[in-house]
């Protein structure tokens, strides 16, 4: 067996993957790679429920506040960026944690990503006219029709990930997923990975209670200074997008609380959805720390 083991901690959004983290980093005395696509933009703090000062001095993590929303950043990017972290971080621990809930970005690190061809530019700019004359809800549908299984797991509120599926498909007739490596990388080191999960009522429990958290430390306040920001793809995402529309007079405040607990709700479901598919991975609860360390020792 290699000695050397990657321990990637995934699972949906409040379910516990930061404290779960630095727990097995402490045991291990090693550092952690964040596996987050928003958590890595510096200017994004609230809503992307960071590790806060505390969590971050008990162990290194790595990816945290890296990149500006104002970079072109992508998983592709992300990925080779932290495959070359890892293999640095190695030569010092026999032990590295991987966490997060960006269910691409993961898959990023383990798998890679192919090469996407290049796509005729007409094809994305009438996809964002239609977008700018029909709103959101076309996208989706246009996406529950061409590439109904990578709808089921994708940001459905993100009108940037939708157009960047919505070309791969139109330009070269597959879904953006098929250009994932076929061949699926081969690293020099044991992965073991481990699913987090609780009942579903608690899960969306702790979604709502933190939500109250987040917008008692001043939510609201945050996205109004990123609102000038809005239209990047960082912010095109839940947690933002529910008050720039507030901001934009589309409902009252109670209404984006309501719509902000219901899609974090919802894309909890599709971050479950996407994990759920790797048989490769061990389901746990959080609670669970011992049984975690045993296996994987």
């Amino acid at each position: 067996m290699k000695q050397q083991k990657l321990i990637v901690i995934v699972g949906p959004t409040a379910v516990g993957k930061t404290s779960v983290a630095i727990q097995v980093a402490r045991h291990f005395n090693t550092e952690i790679i964040s596996a987050d696509s928003r958590q890595v933009f510096r200017e994004l703090t609230i809503g992307t429920a960071k590790p806060d000062d505390v969590e971050l001095a008990q162990a290194p993590h790595h990816f945290i506040n890296s990149h500006s929303i104002k970079e072109q950043y992508d998983a592709a990017s992300y990925g080779r960026e932290a495959l070359g972290l890892i293999h640095q971080l190695f030569q010092k621990h026999d032990h590295l944690v991987l966490c997060g809930g960006s269910g691409l970005y993961v898959k990023a690190v383990l798998e890679g990503f192919d090469a996407i061809p290049e796509v005729p530019d007409e094809i994305r700019e009438q996809l964002t006219a239609n977008f700018e004359m029909h709103g959101i809800e076309w996208l989706q549908e246009q996406m529950r029709q061409l590439d109904p299984e990578l709808f089921a797991v994708i940001d459905q509120q993100n009108p940037h990930r939708l157009i960047r599926a919505l070309e791969i498909k139109l330009g070269t007739g597959n879904s953006i997923t098929s250009y994932r490596k076929q061949t699926k990388l081969e690293h020099p080191f044991e992965i073991i990975r481990i699913g987090l999960e609780l009942p579903r009522e608690e899960l969306y429990r702790r979604i709502d209670d933190r939500m109250d958290v987040m917008i008692a430390a001043g939510l609201f306040e945050e996205a109004k200074a990123l609102y000038i920001y809005k239209d990047h793809n960082a912010l095109q995402t839940v947690g933002y997008q529910e008050i720039f529309d507030y901001i934009d007079g589309k409902y009252d405040r109670e209404e984006a609380v309501r719509l902000l607990k219901r899609n974090s709700r919802r894309y909890a479901k599709r971050q479950l959805t996407w994990f759920k598919r790797d048989e490769e991975t061990h389901w746990m609860n959080p609670q669970n720390i011992e049984g975690i360390y045993k296996l994987i020792n």
